[in-house]
């Protein structure tokens, strides 16, 4: 590791600016930079109380912070890393494209190929329940719905989980009813049973997760969840499915191409 001279700062006893967040700024600027890369282990803090000459508590206090920021995760035994950055993009434009469903490929399993990542499905639930009521709106005031429940890992983490809502009379006793769909998804069974797919609408808003969903998506403190409400279109103008997804933002960069006119 370079000195940390080079890398960090020291002290401005002028500012009225406490100490352990004089301490975090100059830490989060050096992770900005490249200074400490993905993965790569921060200062220890015998380093940084050496450094800056502070106590043990006041670096803890700007190790916390940082957390809290979800730029870093603490290791018990091992220190302080620097979080990675998020490794799967997510084409809005061609996410959905058919041709991937006319190659056995859902969504998912596309983009985990396309970010070099081994997918994986669990926590799988499939039964017919009655309708919420914000989903039955999407869906055309329906009052039963088959909900499809599941979690997606990459690399064995969890990154995000989805339910999806489907009308009775289109889902049901149709392998869409089925634990395992077949290739393609959902979304091709869709297709096979004469609903061709016209567009998608999603309304997407980030917050903090519940205790729930981080347990659920296993996610360290600070980092926020990006919850995403899609609803699927047939050529008729039906609605043909409700997704509520919500994922882990520090595995996500969500990426968008927009008309000019």
């Amino acid at each position: 590791m370079t000195s940390l001279p080079s890398i960090l700062g020291g002290l401005d006893p002028t500012s009225d600016r406490a100490v352990f967040r004089q301490i975090a700024d100059q830490l989060r600027e050096a992770i900005d930079r490249g200074r400490f890369k993905e993965g790569e282990k921060l200062p220890s803090e015998a380093e940084l109380v050496e450094h800056y000459g502070v106590s043990r508590m006041t670096v803890r206090n700007s190790f916390s912070i940082l957390q809290g920021e979800g730029l870093v995760h603490a290791e018990h035994g091992k220190g302080v890393f620097v979080r990675p950055r998020p490794p799967v993009r997510r084409l809005a434009s061609d996410r959905f494209a058919r041709r991937h469903r006319e190659q056995g490929k859902s969504a998912f399993i596309v983009e985990a190929d396309a970010a070099g990542s081994h997918p994986q499905v669990d926590s799988l639930e499939v039964k017919e329940e009655k309708a919420g009521q914000g989903i039955s709106a999407r869906l055309g005031s329906v009052r039963r719905v088959l909900a499809r429940r599941r979690r997606y890992l990459l690399d064995g983490r969890p990154v995000e989980f989805a339910t999806s809502y489907l009308p009775l009379d289109i889902a049901r006793g149709t392998q869409i009813a089925e634990p395992n769909p077949g290739p393609g998804g959902i979304y091709a069974r869709l297709e096979e049973l004469g609903h061709q797919l016209d567009h998608f609408e999603e309304e997407i808003r980030a917050r903090m997760p519940s205790p729930s969903e981080v347990k659920t998506l296993q996610l360290a403190s600070g980092v926020p969840v990006i919850h995403l409400i899609r609803t699927a279109f047939d050529t008729a103008g039906r609605a043909v499915e409700v997704c509520d997804t919500v994922m882990a933002a520090d595995a996500y960069v969500l990426s968008y191409q927009l008309p000019a006119t």
